[in-house]
């Protein structure tokens, strides 16, 4: 690969460069150029804007018969890049520009035309104060005006200046201050505002679902104290049984159906209660053994014979006995089949 990076080309001995023949292009051939457009620009066939900055291959040529001091003026062509038109400029060494030339408009130009605007008016002005003396004196008597106009502008601008200068600028920090320290304290108020009143909704709804509950429970309550409790297993066996009422065909109360064990033995609380079956013993001179049923029926007789009263003691003195102080057995039957019935 070296040998094909060679800088030197080799020259025969006998090489004659006055043989070579020369080559003869035109003074005015033109060269493909690598440029980018140096204005705004709008196409006259198509309306495509073109702006600064956008790059061509461009073809170059020289200004026949054109110089500005000695220096050549050149030619672009350029191509649209929407409708392919041919646009032309070139350039322009007097104003350091370039000068749109065929093709487009160039755009966005308002300086340019302000100062070419400036320029004719000064070229104007020159050439009547050339030829009139009078015009010369009328210009001069112009621009003083305008400088004192200038000045009394200029014055009065200082002149506020200083007026606002003394403006109190600590006092309006502070204003600005105080005013922002208020609306801080307002907005403080309005938010303790909605928390206070979201709190107030929150415990009128508590105390709501606590009435509720209360309500509830006084109602379970009520319900709970109409239905019958007992606190002893044993009060079932001395309170009434409740009677059950036929319907209105029956016309009359029906009397309690009655356990089999209160017609073997009888209720507690009645007429014929166990305890007017009971009587104390007298004392003898001869202690028999009791039997076994008057043994267990004793306590129990005793402690329902202090609750039944003077009446149960008098009916219990004519309870019959045996010769040696026992209780007859069939009497005792007697006395509950009598009292069931």
């Amino acid at each position: 690969m070296s040998e094909r990076k060679v800088l030197n080309k080799y020259y025969p001995p006998d090489f004659d460069p006055s043989k070579i023949p020369k080559l003869k292009l035109p003074r005015d051939r033109q060269y493909v150029v690598r440029l980018m457009a140096p204005f705004n620009m709008r196409c006259k066939t198509c309306g495509e804007y073109i702006y600064k900055g956008k790059k061509f291959n461009a073809r170059k040529e020289t200004v026949q018969n054109e110089l500005y001091m000695g220096l050549p003026i050149f030619r672009f062509y350029i191509k649209c890049t929407r409708c392919l038109a041919e646009i032309t400029f070139k350039t322009d060494p007097e104003n350091t520009d370039y000068a749109m030339e065929h093709g487009a408009t160039r755009n966005f130009q308002a300086e340019k035309l302000i100062e070419e605007e400036e320029k004719r008016i000064q070229q104007e002005r020159e050439e009547e104060e050339l030829n009139n003396p009078m015009k010369v004196l009328e210009n001069r008597t112009k621009d003083s005006k305008m400088e004192m106009e200038v000045l009394e502008n200029l014055q009065e601008l200082k002149e506020l200046n200083q007026r606002q200068a003394q403006v109190d600028f600590e006092g309006m920090i502070d204003q600005y201050r105080e005013l922002e320290k208020r609306e801080r304290e307002r907005e403080k108020e309005e938010d303790e505002r909605e928390t206070k009143e979201m709190l107030d909704r929150a415990l009128v709804k508590r105390l709501r679902d606590s009435d509720s509950d209360s309500e509830k429970e006084e109602s379970s309550c009520s319900s709970q104290s109409n239905k019958p409790t007992t606190d002893k297993p044993t009060d079932i066996l001395t309170t009434d049984k409740p009677t059950e009422t036929q319907g209105a065909s029956a016309g009359g109360v029906k009397k309690a159906k009655m356990e089999s064990w209160e017609k073997s033995v009888g209720t507690l609380g009645g007429r014929g209660a166990l305890g007017s079956l009971v009587v104390r013993k007298k004392p003898t001179a001869a202690v028999n053994k009791p039997s076994p049923v008057a043994a267990t029926a004793a306590p129990t007789s005793q402690t329902d014979s202090k609750a039944s009263g003077t009446a149960d003691s008098t009916k219990a003195s004519k309870t019959p006995t045996t010769q040696d102080g026992s209780y007859s057995l069939s009497l005792l039957g007697a006395y509950s089949d009598s009292d069931s019935e």
